[in-house]
C-alpha cells in the first residue's frame, strides 16, 4: 500500500520528519524517502527496505539533511518523493494509491508535449512521476492535483513540497487517510494519525474526500473543497492500520475488539483451551472473540520483534513464507495437546495461514477452528494494492471457485458464490477448510464486520468481499 508524512515549520523539521515517516514502515516494504527544503535548497534520498528498517537506512540522511519543510514516503512500489522542475517551479510529490489506466494517460500526456517518461528498473513508468506529469499540464499546483484526481481511475493521495509551502491532497473519494496534526510552529500531514502523537502534535482535523488543503507553519487552508461522496477503505480497520490509528473518528484497535466479539457471537459454542490470534493485526479480534466468548486468550506464536519488523519482507513470494514461518516462534508449552480457535484478519491467497496451521500442528496441537474478521475476499482491489496479487486467480476463493465450477465463473455465478446464504457459499468454505486443514473454518459475514467499524457503511469500500463500487 503505502504512506505519507510531511512537516511544515519554523524551525528544522528533519527529526519530525524522519520519525512520523517510519511511522509509516507497517504500510510498505519495497522503498521509504525523504526530501527536505531548507537553506541548501530540496535534498532528496531514497533507500530500499527490502533487507532492513527505514530507521537504519536514513540515519545517515538525518545527520546531513537540513530544512523546516520536508516530505516523506513509505512504499509498496515506486522510489519517491521525487523532485521535479515544471512550470509550477520547481517542487517534491509523494503519492499513495493505484493507477488502472496508466497505459491510456501516458499515451495522452505524449499527444499533450510531454516527449518522454523515465522507465524504471521492471520496465514501468514510476506511478508518483506520472501524477507529476499530469499537475504540470495545469496553470498551477491546485488546478493540476485536480486534474489528476479526475483522471486517474484508482485512486491517488498526493503530498507536494514547494519553496514556500506544502499541498496534500486525499484522493478523490477518499478510500486513504490523510489528516493533519499541529504543534507550536509547526503542522503536519499524515496518511496515519497516530504517527505525530510521541511528536508532540496534536490532531488537527481529517481531509475529507478529493480535498486539497495548502500548508504552512502557520495554518492549514482549503483550497479546494472535499466531495460528498466517501469511499473509505475498510481494510484500514480490519488489516491494513496500525492498531494505534484512527479514522474517520473510528480507532482501530476498539474496531478489531468489536469485532472479535461479534465474531464470537454469531459462532457456535466451541469445546476449546484457548482463543489464539495470527500476529499482529489478528490480536484484537482475538481478544474481542476471548472476551465475548469467556474462552481464555493465550499466545501460542510470538513474532520475535527484534529482528523481525513488518517492512521486512522480501518481494519474493517464497521467501515472504519462509519468513512468515521463521518470525513465529511456537511456545510448546501453550501448544502442545490443545485446542485453539485461531482468528486472522482475513484470508487472502491462504499460504501463510496453511504455513501457521501446519506449524501449530506439528508443535503438537489437537484442533484448529480458524476464525476469519472479515468474509471471503472475491475480488483483487482495484482501487489500492491492498495485497500483492496480480490478478483474481491469485485468491484462494477463485481458485476453489475455478474447482468446484470446472472453470472460470461468470459474475452471476460469483454473486452466488458472494452470498453466504447459498449452497455453493458454504461449498466453497468447506472446500477451503479441507484445502487447508482446519478443523473447521468460518468467515464472518459482511454486515457485522462493517457495523463492527461503527461509521455509515455507505462511506465504506466494500468491493473485494462483493465486487460493489
Amino acid at each position: 500500500m503505502g504512506g505519507l508524512f510531511g512537516v511544515v515549520s519554523k524551525k528544522d523539521c528533519v527529526m519530525d520528519l524522519f520519525f512520523g515517516t517510519d511511522y509509516h514502515s507497517h504500510l510498505g516494504t519495497k522503498r521509504g524517502g525523504m526530501c527536505v527544503f531548507g537553506d541548501n535548497g530540496f535534498e532528496r534520498a531514497i533507500h530500499s527496505i527490502e533487507n532492513a528498517p527505514f530507521r537504519t537506512k536514513f540515519e545517515k540522511e538525518v545527520t546531513i539533511m537540513v530544512g523546516t519543510k520536508g516530505i516523506g514516503s513509505i512504499s509498496d512500489g515506486e522510489p519517491q518523493p521525487l523532485t521535479v522542475f515544471s512550470r509550477q517551479g520547481h517542487y517534491s510529490i509523494g503519492t499513495v494509491g493505484r493507477i488502472n489506466n496508466k497505459e491510456e494517460i501516458v499515451q495522452e500526456l505524449i499527444r499533450m508535449g510531454n516527449n518522454q517518461f523515465l522507465e524504471m528498473s521492471g520496465g514501468t513508468i514510476n506511478n508518483t512521476e506520472l501524477v507529476a506529469a499530469l499537475i504540470s499540464t495545469s496553470n498551477n499546483i491546485v488546478e493540476g492535483i485536480q486534474f489528476a484526481q479526475k483522471k486517474i481511475e484508482g485512486s491517488v493521495t498526493i503530498l507536494i513540497l514547494t519553496e514556500d509551502c506544502m499541498y496534500a491532497a486525499r484522493d478523490l473519494y477518499g478510500r486513504t487517510s490523510m489528516i493533519l496534526g499541529k504543534k507550536r510552529d509547526s503542522i503536519c500531514a499524515s496518511s496515519e494519525s497516530f504517527a505525530f502523537y510521541n511528536l508532540g502534535y496534536k490532531p488537527l482535523r481529517e481531509l475529507g474526500p478529493g480535498e486539497i488543503v495548502r500548508i504552512t507553519a502557520e495554518e492549514a487552508r482549503t483550497v479546494s473543497q472535499p466531495k460528498d461522496k466517501m469511499r473509505i477503505c475498510t481494510f484500514l480497520w480490519t488489516y491494513f492500520g496500525y492498531t494505534t490509528s484512527t479514522y474517520e473518528g473510528k480507532n482501530v484497535e476498539q474496531m478489531r475488539y468489536r469485532n472479535g466479539a461479534s465474531i464470537a457471537k454469531h459462532d457456535e459454542k466451541l469445546d476449546v483451551d484457548y482463543v489464539a490470534g495470527v500476529p499482529d493485526s489478528g490480536t484484537a479480534h482475538a481478544l474481542g472473540y476471548a472476551n465475548q466468548s469467556c474462552i481464555p486468550y493465550a499466545r501460542p506464536l510470538i513474532k520475535y520483534t527484534p529482528t523481525w519488523p513488518r517492512s521486512f519482507m522480501p518481494q519474493n513470494q517464497k521467501a515472504r513464507d519462509l519468513i512468515a514461518k521463521m518470525k513465529l516462534v511456537p511456545v510448546h508449552e501453550i501448544i502442545n495437546g490443545k485446542r485453539f480457535v485461531l482468528i486472522d484478519d482475513s484470508i487472502v491467497r491462504g499460504t501463510q495461514l496453511y504455513g501457521t496451521v501446519k506449524y501449530l500442528y506439528e508443535n503438537g496441537a489437537k484442533e484448529i477452528h480458524v476464525r476469519s474478521a472479515c468474509p471471503p475476499i472475491m475480488y483483487g482491489c482495484k482501487y489500492l494494492n491492498f495485497s500483492r496479487s496480480v490478478s483474481d486467480m491469485d485468491l484462494i476463493t477463485r481458485r476453489v471457485i475455478q474447482e468446484l465450477e470446472g472453470g472460470e465463473a461468470t459474475e452471476e455465478v460469483l454473486q452466488e458464490y458472494v452470498d453466504a446464504s447459498t449452497e455453493k457459499h458454504a461449498k466453497m468454505i468447506e472446500k477451503i477448510k479441507e484445502e487447508l486443514g482446519f478443523t473447521s473454518l468460518k468467515y464472518h459475514e459482511l454486515e457485522d464486520t462493517l457495523a463492527a467499524v461503527g461509521i455509515d457503511k455507505c462511506k465504506l469500500c466494500t468491493y473485494c468481499w462483493n465486487g460493489k463500487e
